[in-house]
């Protein structure tokens, strides 16, 4: 391994590393490289450098894994759009890399030993399918814009890659041409769609006088100051297990067509919600969760969903209208949770406990038989395990989409006397190194 020039170095690539990138070795530092993949031979760019690593982007493919494809956008690559990690592989190594990556992450932050499968999430079928499989999936696209002009962004940089198409974007979000227009005044750009009903959403923000061009296709347009209580702000529909979700404008949906309904069917299936039980949906958006158990455990049960974001728990209050035993409250899950054990819930009214069988309104909720949490990237956090640890009864299903923090929250639980029962990882964002997992947890 010799150095070739001041940024240039030869590097033998070793595992795949958290993060879309691989390790090497150059005169006992640690090289974190992107662009290649395990067992090549790269000549790589440095484009980092601190005290313990350095960060690299293979430039030149020495001597290439038979895992290495030609990657099907031409706005991939080194020191270009940062949005796809892992174009230059094939679906089946993106799917080993991303499980290698978990497995790692669960054994050496949680002491846990176990063998992952990445399964394939389908995509629905529809009159707008990808034109390639691992293509065409993401429904909800955010393109930035400097001086007009629409881009992403370049890795670990403020930068912007110009694009006039993005392939792992959704046809429907295609469709509007936003890539393809100016955007004077306007800071970013998001192109959402849904991809069971057909709606279709451009969320704006920028300045007063950010101007919006004529697009291909109609679009209701949501501006980010649309956020007073008593103003409709535009949303679209998503259709799952034969219920309709609204979200409103730019609230948090699974971008993937096929991972919203597959999360949820997973997720029924480990929690086996029974009629009359209790249960949490914590970090619950707009309800997807909460909603559905509500219909499982029936008007004797009890659903309790927390959720921070105003706007989504105006949206899971709605998408729950037609199920009394819903109740959403509003608030940081660590601050409401306690509320929840040990005192009266605020906002609501509807917190029940179960007392002989029955559940009687305005009481404390003191347990929960069954309990969902789908925390953001940065996890639950070890205050609010320590509260979900000693609510939950029978199970807890733990959805992530960040290896590294669901792994830390498993030790946690571990430590409280919850064990991994079952574990599933699904390949909810092709092209890029982020993978959604779902860990059951039983006491024992």
């Amino acid at each position: 391994m010799t150095e070739i020039g001041p940024e240039l170095l030869d590097l033998e690539v070793g595992n795949v590393a958290n993060g879309g990138f691989c390790v090497a070795r150059h005169e006992g530092r640690v090289v974190f490289v992107r662009h290649a993949l395990p067992g090549e031979r790269v000549r790589a760019r440095v484009t980092d450098r601190t005290k313990n690593f350095l960060r690299a982007d293979a430039v030149e493919i020495l001597q290439p894994s038979p895992d290495r494809v030609q990657p099907p956008c031409p706005f991939a690559g080194p020191g270009r759009c940062g949005g796809c990690d892992w174009q230059h592989a094939s679906l089946p190594a993106q799917r080993r890399l991303k499980a290698a990556v978990v497995e790692e992450q669960l054994q050496r932050v949680a002491g846990i030993t176990r063998t992952v499968t990445v399964e394939e999430v389908p995509y629905p079928v529809t009159d707008e399918m990808p034109p390639d499989p691992g293509l065409g999936w993401r429904t909800r696209v955010q393109f930035s814009v400097v001086d007009g002009t629409v881009g992403l962004r370049r890795h670990r940089s403020h930068d912007i890659e110009p694009i006039d198409e993005c392939l792992i974007a959704h046809p429907g979000v295609e469709m509007m041409g936003i890539e393809r227009k100016r955007w004077p005044g306007t800071v970013s750009v998001e192109g959402i769609v849904s991809a069971t009903t057909g709606d279709r959403l451009v969320a704006l923000k920028g300045g007063r006088k950010a101007r919006v061009p004529r697009l291909d296709v109609p679009v209701r347009l949501f501006r980010g100051k649309e956020t007073a209580p008593d103003k409709q702000v535009p949303y679209v529909r998503e259709e799952v297990s034969g219920r309709l979700f609204q979200i409103s404008g730019s609230g948090f949906w699974q971008v993937h067509p096929g991972a919203a309904g597959l999360l949820a069917d997973a997720v029924l299936e480990a929690l086996e919600p029974k009629p009359g039980e209790i249960a949490l949906d914590l970090y619950c958006g707009v309800g997807l969760f909460a909603a559905l158990l509500g219909e499982r455990v029936g008007p004797d049960g009890l659903v309790v969903g927390v959720e921070s974001d105003a706007q989504a728990v105006r949206d899971a209050k709605f998408n729950a209208r037609d199920l009394p035993q819903v109740a959403i409250e509003r608030g940081q899950v660590e601050a409401v949770v306690p509320d929840l054990e040990f005192g009266r819930a605020d906002g609501t009214g509807r917190t029940q406990t179960k007392r002989g069988g029955g559940h009687h309104r305005g009481a404390r909720v003191r347990g929960a038989d069954i309990v969902v949490l789908d925390p953001p990237r940065s996890g639950a956090g070890r205050a609010v395990v320590d509260q979900v640890a000693r609510l939950a009864d029978r199970k807890i299903a733990y959805v992530s989409c960040d290896p590294a923090t669901l792994a830390r929250d498993l030790a946690y639980f571990s430590e409280r006397g919850w064990t991994l029962e079952t574990f599933r990882a699904f390949d909810a964002f092709p092209m890029t190194q982020h993978v959604e997992c779902l860990a059951v947890l039983v006491k024992g």
